[in-house]
């Protein structure tokens, strides 16, 4: 059930876009090519679960994680230019 000028389905459909927007950054976030065996920025092994896990990585967990704080929270996106539709 939609409210106001809404149609039916339009929140699913902000949910699904922006589900698609972050597979979407995480996809092209990925290394390309083989994985490598040790990690590039401090140079431990990279395990061959994680290897198999995600194909093209760069970096070890710890450095993958340190990347992802730098990086900050990314903000949600305003489709409905109001504030109540921020989905987080």
């Amino acid at each position: 059930m939609a409210g106001g000028w809404a149609r039916d389905g339009a929140v699913q459909d902000q949910i699904d876009a922006s589900v698609e927007d972050a597979v979407n950054k995480a996809r092209s976030s990925l290394g390309k090519g083989d994985s490598l065996t040790h990690c590039e920025e401090c140079g431990r092994e990279i395990p061959e679960a994680r290897q198999a896990a995600v194909p093209g990585v760069r970096l070890c967990i710890q450095c993958q994680t340190e990347l992802e704080k730098q990086q900050g929270k990314s903000g949600g996106v305003n489709r409905r230019a109001s504030k109540d539709s921020q989905l987080r």
